[in-house]
């Protein structure tokens, strides 16, 4: 199975849209394959508001966020692979999700890899994600 990761991001991303909110992506501008001005990197991250109003030609597709916006009054290119997305949220709110920061394979999106239970049978992996309140 491929990824889920452009899936949740499409979803969000209406979900914070149909909410008449402002969708923000926290991206990890180290990562190869980024293109976004370096003015804006700030820790080797970026925060990219990608509101239908702030945007043109948004594409979410399975490998890469891409569009166009200004920068300080320049229009440019940005281009972010989906593996580089840490966060997609509402700016006014707060709500939306955290991605894995590593590129790790989401829960059963990778190979079964059962850890051995005391009685001797094999258990499902256990998931890295926790609830943050």
């Amino acid at each position: 199975m491929g990824s889920n990761r452009p899936y949740l991001l499409r979803a969000l991303n209406e979900w914070i849209n149909d909410n008449n909110m402002t969708p923000y992506l926290l991206v990890d501008a180290g990562r190869d394959g980024v293109q976004v001005p370096q003015s804006s990197v700030k820790d080797g991250r970026v925060v990219l508001n990608i509101a239908p109003r702030a945007v043109a030609q948004l594409v979410i597709d399975n490998r890469e966020v891409r569009f166009k916006a200004r920068f300080g009054g320049v229009s440019q290119s940005v281009v972010v692979p989906v593996t580089a997305v840490l966060a997609i949220y509402a700016q006014e709110t707060g709500q939306g999700m955290m991605l894995p920061e590593d590129g790790a394979a989401m829960p059963d999106e990778g190979p079964d890899d059962p850890t051995p239970s005391p009685e001797g049978g094999d258990t499902p992996r256990r998931s890295h994600l926790r609830v943050v309140k």
